[in-house]
């Protein structure tokens, strides 16, 4: 079983118990906003969630992280990576996204499991490049995409939900630097 310990987390593989508490953060328009279409999931669409990351990680090697707090063991959200669809700039490329709970915003969480997915795909995985994909305006994935080093490529639409996103990218003799 793939784990990453960071100092405050555990990155890890999905659990029967995630399931209620992923529902929570994906019932949270707010933290949905950024996310897909941007509407709140149902627990149904949840477990799809989690069986086609765990699918992922059979398939591709990786996938989404569950998020867990080291200490008290509460789920965050996710962290991971996945093999880009959309924009077509992108699509086919691994691209890294993260998810968390509003009550673990600004706490750097997000930023600390980045950053160990980010040292994973580079170098535990080998990939030489890891995208990003973020909202026009999405100022808070910004400051997380600056601290991992991923510099903003260009522009583009999504082509599904129409709403305008920036692309970030590293490849690895960045991320060595």
């Amino acid at each position: 079983m793939t784990e990453i310990l960071t100092p405050r987390l555990v990155l890890r593989r999905w659990l029967d118990d995630d399931l209620v508490p992923l529902s929570e953060i994906h019932a949270d328009p707010v933290v949905m906003q950024g996310i897909g279409d941007g509407r709140p999931r149902s627990p149904e669409q949840t477990a799809e969630d989690i069986e086609a990351w765990e699918e992922e990680w059979d398939e591709e090697g990786f996938g989404m992280f569950a998020v867990e707090l080291l200490g008290s063991g509460e789920l965050a959200g996710a962290v991971g990576l996945s093999v880009a669809e959309a924009p077509a700039e992108v699509a086919g490329q691994v691209a890294i996204s993260w998810r968390l709970g509003r009550v673990f915003w600004g706490q750097g969480y997000a930023s600390e499991a980045a950053h160990a997915t980010l040292e994973f795909a580079l170098q535990d995985r080998g990939l030489d490049r890891v995208v990003a994909v973020r909202r026009t305006g999405d100022s808070a994935s910004a400051n997380v995409l600056d601290k991992l080093g991923m510099q903003a490529e260009s522009t583009a639409q999504h082509p599904v939900h129409g709403y305008d996103v920036v692309v970030h990218g590293i490849d690895l003799t960045q991320y060595q630097q």
